[in-house]
């Protein structure tokens, strides 16, 4: 069935204008992949439900319709953990999502880093950027990142040689300007037998997010509204999470004066003025070498804000994926991963697969 017929259900001022349930919502989605709809009819789909609000039942029908079109790596690999944060990346805080998956695989956890580059509208840094930095690289080939995986613990593969309907999107996605329902079905494209970390923005998205991953039928994984919606929690407040388990959720918060990681600031952004005209933060190479060198200083020991946020990011993964009982006992395994070596172990052996 055609998106047509889809915004008609969904266009307000009609008299049966409702919510689509999860089997619309799929068939909805899979249209759009499909590359048969107009970049008009999309755009105003997506916005329109953006505008409307959300509901779980339509989220999971995207999401489902994306996995079945998508080539997910690492299925069936126990012990795995899907670091999902946003794909249009961080203006205000360095990309420490690459540090906190290298010190949770230290730590023992098998880790799946998903991400991009430039994604509109935001286009900013990502874990892509950082990971070109250090000259490892994220790949586009679902079986070449099961081998890192498998090969050191860590692998980041790109969302797009997933799923490379999303690579045509992304026009009317920088059209559309605000952030949309791919923004976040994007990040669901994990192994369903995955735990999964997941980076929200503020506002009832949080809780969305953790009945969307349980109905997808993740059997653990942690949703946290981390600085700028990533998976990197404040070292200046507390963070609001909810925590899934074995069908049982619970909300969490996570408070870095309790484990002394309260900093005065966050991690700092190294600044060299704003990006060109429709550019992003994303597209400067001596931001990202920047960004890269800030990872670099945290696995060579250095303290401050940017190791307290990346110990405190890598402890939640470790909780989700069941190596840590408590975000205190995740994160004495990390600050070991991190003092003995071991995360700078897991680069080493990423450096020498590329």
């Amino acid at each position: 069935m055609s998106l047509r017929h889809y915004l008609r259900i969904l266009g307000p001022g009609h008299k049966g204008t409702r919510n689509l349930s999860v089997e619309e919502a799929d068939r909805a989605f899979t249209a759009i992949l499909s590359g048969t709809e107009s970049e008009i009819q999309v755009g105003a789909f997506l916005v329109l439900v953006r505008t409307k609000g959300l509901t779980v039942e339509e989220l999971t029908g995207f999401a489902r319709a994306a996995r079945r079109m998508a080539t997910i790596p690492c299925q069936g690999v126990s012990n795995l953990v899907a670091l999902c944060p946003p794909h249009d990346g961080t203006d205000h805080l360095p990309p420490l999502d690459v540090a906190a998956g290298l010190v949770a695989a230290g730590a023992g956890a098998k880790v799946l880093l998903l991400s991009d580059r430039c994604v509109p509208p935001k286009r900013g840094l990502t874990a892509a950027s950082v990971l070109e930095a250090l000259g490892v690289g994220m790949t586009w080939d679902p079986s070449e990142v099961e081998a890192w995986v498998e090969q050191t613990g860590f692998g980041a593969c790109a969302v797009t040689g997933m799923l490379p309907p999303l690579l045509t999107l992304r026009k009317v996605r920088n059209d559309v300007v605000i952030r949309t329902p791919i923004s976040t079905v994007e990040k669901l494209l994990a192994p369903t037998n995955a735990a999964v970390l997941l980076g929200t923005h503020a506002g009832p998205v949080l809780g969305t997010a953790i009945e969307v991953m349980s109905s997808l039928g993740h059997p653990r994984g942690i949703a946290v509204q981390g600085v700028e919606g990533g998976i990197v929690p404040s070292v200046t407040r507390r963070t609001r999470g909810i925590e899934i388990s074995e069908k049982h959720v619970v909300p969490m918060n996570v408070e870095p004066e309790d484990f002394g990681m309260l900093c005065g600031e966050e991690p700092d952004m190294p600044t060299f003025g704003p990006p060109p005209e429709g550019k992003g933060t994303g597209d400067d190479p001596a931001l990202m070498k920047a960004c890269g060198d800030v990872t670099l200083a945290v696995l060579a020991g250095a303290g401050g804000p940017a190791r307290n946020a990346t110990l405190l990011a890598a402890a939640l993964a470790l909780k989700a994926c069941g190596r840590a009982y408590t975000l205190a006992e995740g994160i004495d395994q990390a600050a070991r991963s991190l003092d003995s070596g071991a995360a700078t172990g897991v680069l080493e052996r990423l450096r020498a697969l590329n």
